[in-house]
């Protein structure tokens, strides 16, 4: 036991500390959770306002206490239940459409990594990520020049090609905004999101494509025996994570998209927070509304967790 103590005091000494190793670890994580506690539990002092009636410009010390009116008011209200019932489906209907879309990124990465062409590789690699450094008031931007009723390119090729006799404000629709909402995230985060499966299929031992090759295999069987199996882990692992974050939309691309047409399907809960407390000045009800779905992310989590032990074995958490 002496012998295995030893190594670990002059390993100290030589590097001219004497703090144990195994503190000097806590010591190199402590501002990470420093910044952690600041940033991320700190906030929940928050959660005391939605037990008060607050209102803006008064110290919360000055407020009536409420107690649970504005979680009861969720579901007493029929009007109340009715709005966040909505909101519930807009959440629920784009962060499936997001699961179900996620296979796309495993799919480019895979036909990424199989051009053979290398500055053509990294020009599709390098154009399909740069949206996602794109902010949402940008990519709107972009939208609204291909899609605008008067100068927009879209509207201009379907006038010329006859499709429909005068411009359409494509916008200002309501009929697809799901799908449409999808489809932007996806140009958005389509290649930022490949990279991660691009760095796991670098990672697969190589010799299996060699011993492949000697096999006969041909490029298609190699992917399917070889490439898909190495990816189906980390696959995994990011799709569990996005089913505890199931209900997290976030609201920018939404809050930039949406118009008083598309308002009844674009409107998430994350929306729906901001709008209920900073446009509507209910801070109140808009903590509450936004507590509830932060326990409803944790159940998720644990859910994810759990069903993960199940059918893998191995667990995230």
């Amino acid at each position: 036991m002496k012998a295995a103590i030893r190594p670990q005091s002059s390993m100290s000494r030589r590097s001219g500390s004497f703090i144990p190793d195994k503190f000097r670890l806590f010591l190199f994580a402590s501002p990470f959770l420093v910044l952690i506690l600041l940033f991320s539990y700190f906030p929940l002092y928050g959660w005391l306002y939605s037990f008060y009636n607050y209102r803006p410009g008064f110290p919360l010390s000055e407020t009536p206490f409420v107690g649970l009116q504005w979680f009861k008011a969720i579901f007493s209200n029929p009007t109340q239940t009715q709005e966040v019932m909505r909101v519930m489906r807009n959440t629920l209907a784009m962060s499936t459409l997001g699961i179900l879309t996620s296979v796309f990124p495993v799919i480019f990465a895979i036909m990424l990594t199989e051009i053979r062409t290398t500055w053509y590789k990294k020009t599709v690699q390098v154009l399909t990520t740069l949206p996602n450094f794109i902010s949402w008031v940008l990519v709107y931007s972009i939208a609204f020049m291909m899609f605008s009723v008067d100068s927009g390119v879209v509207n201009k090729w379907m006038i010329a090609l006859g499709f429909q006799e005068t411009g359409i404000n494509y916008l200002a629709q309501d009929d697809h905004t799901w799908l449409a909402m999808t489809l932007w995230g996806l140009w958005k985060g389509l290649g930022w999101g490949a990279i991660m499966y691009i760095a796991a299929i670098s990672s697969i031992d190589q010799e299996q494509y060699d011993a492949a090759k000697v096999d006969g295999a041909g490029r298609f069987r190699m992917i399917w025996h070889i490439t898909v199996p190495g990816l189906m882990p980390t696959y995994f692992v990011l799709l569990l994570l996005s089913i505890a974050n199931f209900i997290n939309n976030g609201m920018e691309q939404f809050f930039v998209f949406q118009n008083a047409i598309n308002k009844d399907h674009i409107e998430v809960l994350d929306l729906y927070v901001y709008n209920t407390g900073m446009l509507g000045f209910n801070f109140s009800f808009a903590t509450a509304i936004s507590m509830l779905k932060s326990i409803i992310s944790i159940v998720l989590l644990f859910f994810a967790n759990q069903l993960s032990k199940i059918v893998r074995g191995e667990s995230i958490i």
